[in-house]
């Protein structure tokens, strides 16, 4: 099956697009626990020395100087701080982005269209990233299991090569691919803290083998909650016709606690704008969680 119709990537003029405006450069840009990145800010530490802002410490403790003589005396100090002063570096980071695919390869009237868009939408993203660290990846699941198509990569002749020619047809096995998903994201997690995944599920919903003992929908779900528990951000793309339309991928975005979206006119270029603005939302979200 041939690779989709590349194309340039157009922005969008959307709230969400200039409410993100803000962080423009080559990564996104994330606050990072760890000690490294910019620093940019101070926040209270709650009495832990880890990474502390000594600008900031001084400034807190400055005004109960002549309350603490005593204590200055005492241990023959100039200058008397204690832990309730304490505050701690806030660090930036630019964070790469991770759009892993999860693609329903199993037959239907629509998996070439399906795949031919996911490809095109692969080669867009990556066209885009060019000159960032982002990087996709595709799974596709089909007859009896999941397969890693395109592991996590930011090169285009990689993807070209992987995306050349894949297996359609046979059973669902919407849990298998799940699975495969979640090890894939929770390994890059754990290699790289900063990662910003972005999980894009495209399927009608409807799996119909298990790989344990639970029902195809049962297992599926269950899977579901665990990505959604590793707080991995989720799409889901509903494949099935309107007319046919059962409410089984809406289900599975509600396990994933994602939105779920039909797009009508499947094509490269819509898929590609529907997954530029979630890694938008992506980073507001990281960024709106660090300071709560």
């Amino acid at each position: 099956m041939p690779n989709g119709e590349e194309f340039n990537p157009r922005k969008l003029d959307t709230p969400l697009d200039k409410m993100m405006r803000s962080y423009a450069g080559r990564r996104s840009i994330t606050h990072t626990e760890r000690k490294r990145g910019r620093y940019i800010q101070s926040r209270p530490a709650n009495g832990k020395a880890n990474d502390l802002a000594f600008d900031a410490t001084v400034r807190a403790a400055a005004p109960f100087q002549s309350q603490r003589e005593e204590i200055k005396e005492r241990n023959k100090i100039a200058f008397a701080i204690r832990p309730a002063d304490y505050m701690k570096k806030v660090r930036v980071r630019r964070a790469a982005n991770l759009i892993l695919f999860l693609v329903d390869a199993s037959w239907s009237m629509a998996v070439a269209e399906r795949m031919t868009a996911t490809k095109g939408a692969i080669m867009s993203l990556l066209t885009d990233a060019y000159q960032r660290r982002d990087r996709v990846g595709l799974i596709v699941f089909q007859k009896n299991l999941a397969t890693l198509v395109l592991p996590p990569t930011n090169s285009v002749m990689l993807a070209e090569a992987a995306l050349s020619d894949i297996p359609v047809g046979g059973k669902t096995p919407l849990s298998a691919g799940l699975m495969m998903a979640y090890e894939v994201l929770r390994k890059e997690k754990l290699i790289h803290p900063e990662v910003m995944p972005l999980l894009i599920v495209l399927t009608d919903g409807a799996g119909n083998v298990s790989m344990g003992y639970s029902s195809p929908q049962e297992e599926a779900y269950n899977i579901a909650e665990l990505i959604s528990m590793e707080k991995i951000h989720s799409v889901v793309i509903n494949m099935e016709h309107a007319a046919f339309d059962q409410g089984l991928a809406q289900a599975l975005a509600d396990h994933l606690n994602a939105p779920c979206y039909t797009i009508t006119d499947l094509k490269a270029e819509s898929l590609f704008v529907t997954v530029q603005q979630e890694i938008r939302l992506v980073k507001t979200i990281s960024n709106l969680d660090f300071k709560k």
